[in-house]
């Protein structure tokens, strides 16, 4: 199987642009697997990673210059990478601007017995949050509070993949019975 040319090849800038179209195409058929279930990790949607892996080819193969790329797979993903960001950025940017809007609206009358038990609940939560070891309840706070991938936290926290679920689950079930005790009590 041959590989995919290098600049340093010398023969990148001598290819035809079908050529190149024809390198990329081989790189997509290659990769293209391995790009989506990359940018799936950090976007946690299939739809957003096949929208930025689009975005990503179309970038390479728009490039001015594809001779000066060294490695083109590395050159994809780096690519991808950045516009996952930005597209994270774009998403932050959209709920922030859609809570404003929210709280706008809201109207500014003292709290209904809804929002009073929303936050008995909270303090609850936090009690029970506060009675576990410190890597179960940081765990539990960054996938559930914070929203970030199991992967991400892993890696922050220096544990693997299946022991960061353990702790989240964990969490979960005790808070869970900690907020039915005072149901059962009644």
């Amino acid at each position: 199987m041959d590989k995919l040319r290098h600049v340093g090849d010398g023969d990148l800038g001598a290819m035809t642009s079908a050529g190149y179209a024809a390198q990329i195409e081989k790189l997509c058929g290659e990769h293209h697997r391995a790009l989506l279930a990359f940018l799936q990790c950090r976007l946690n949607s299939l739809a957003d990673a096949q929208e930025v892996a689009q975005e990503a080819y179309v970038r390479l193969l728009t490039l001015e210059c594809p001779e000066r790329v060294g490695d083109l797979r590395a050159y994809l993903f780096r690519t991808a990478s950045n516009l996952a960001i930005d597209h994270l950025r774009m998403r932050q940017v959209r709920d922030r601007v859609a809570a404003e809007a929210d709280l706008a609206e809201a109207p500014t009358a003292p709290p209904s017995d809804r929002q009073a038990i929303a936050i008995e609940q909270l303090h609850g939560i936090r009690e029970a949050l506060r009675e576990l070891p410190a890597k179960t309840s940081r765990a539990f706070v960054q996938h559930v509070i914070e929203g970030r991938d199991f992967g991400v936290i892993a890696r922050t926290m220096k544990l693997s993949e299946r022991m960061t679920r353990y702790h989240v689950t964990r969490a979960l079930a005790h808070c869970r019975a900690r907020m039915d005790e005072p149901e059962m009590e009644r």
